[in-house]
């Protein structure tokens, strides 16, 4: 089974965390988001780089410097931040005339699952996973008498 990687999950951490402040057009030191979402400081400087590079987030120096989504969360897509933390496998295996049928069998099947999670990650934006997140909190939060 496929896990998913830390780098991908601290970053959509971060990611959400800035989507909770993008209303407001708050930015968000590093400092703030490690600490919030649990994540080790110099690792997060490093995926925010990436995270820069790729025009998913803004950044201003200074002291009301920070972090903002470049885009509103509901623009960006889990496929478009993986893009950016994998880069796009636009590599199509070319079929080796010594292959076996089982090995050429399992890279099509490979391929078709690889496809479906695609279009899945298509199909969710930051702003759906921070409405499934507070729904989830405010379940919790519920007490009975």
């Amino acid at each position: 089974m496929m896990e998913i990687s830390s780098k991908f999950r601290y970053t959509l951490l971060a990611l959400l965390e800035l989507a909770k402040h993008h209303e407001q057009g708050e930015l968000l030191l590093i400092e703030q988001i490690a600490f919030v979402q649990q994540i080790p400081e110099r690792y997060l400087e490093q995926i925010f780089m990436s995270l820069r590079r790729s025009g998913l987030v803004y950044s201003r120096r200074g002291v009301k410097g920070g972090y903002l989504l470049s885009n509103p969360p509901e623009q960006i897509t889990l496929l478009e931040i993986l893009n950016c933390l994998e880069g796009v496998n636009s590599q199509q295996q070319c079929v080796d005339a010594s292959q076996t049928i089982g090995n050429i069998l399992i890279q099509e099947i490979w391929q078709e699952a690889m496809s479906s999670a695609m279009t899945v990650s298509e199909g969710y934006t930051l702003r759906d996973i921070c409405y499934q997140q507070q729904q989830m909190q405010d379940c919790d939060s519920m007490y009975y008498i």
